[in-house]
């Protein structure tokens, strides 16, 4: 079975999230917004593909604060992790975001918040984890 790390700090969302995933999508899923914890699930291959929402405003990593665009260059900048598909998840989703939060952090796809479409959602996942 396929692991979801949803990276998420509303907890309203991530269990929105993790029920589309569960029931919908036969998925498996852990949540954090624990960046050091990312690092290792992402690293030691727990996880198939991440949900990274844009903007956590209470990560912290090495004592610097950082948001999603942050935390998934960093993984897209580690071999290890660099192939690990990373869906970013926000709610900005003013005209333009999409292209400047892709180019800037080498996510693989993008989803705005608040998912309305669950079918879509699951599918977008899906196309992703499909590619390994």
């Amino acid at each position: 079975m396929k692991t979801v790390l949803i990276v998420e700090d509303d907890l309203i969302n991530a269990r929105v999230f993790s029920k589309i995933l569960i029931k919908r999508g036969g998925l498996d899923v852990k949540h954090t917004e624990n960046v050091e914890e990312v690092m290792k699930i992402a690293t030691a291959g727990e996880a198939d593909i991440i949900l990274m929402d844009v903007s956590l405003s209470r990560s912290v990593y090495q004592g610097r604060a950082v948001d999603g665009i942050k935390i998934t260059q960093m993984l897209k900048a580690n071999a290890q992790t660099a192939k690990l598909p990373i869906i970013l998840v926000t709610a900005h989703a003013m005209e333009g975001d999409r292209e400047n939060f892709l180019k800037q952090s080498g996510a693989d796809g993008y989803i705005s918040k608040p998912v309305v479409d669950h079918q879509q959602f699951i599918e977008q996942i899906l196309a992703l984890l499909q590619k390994d």
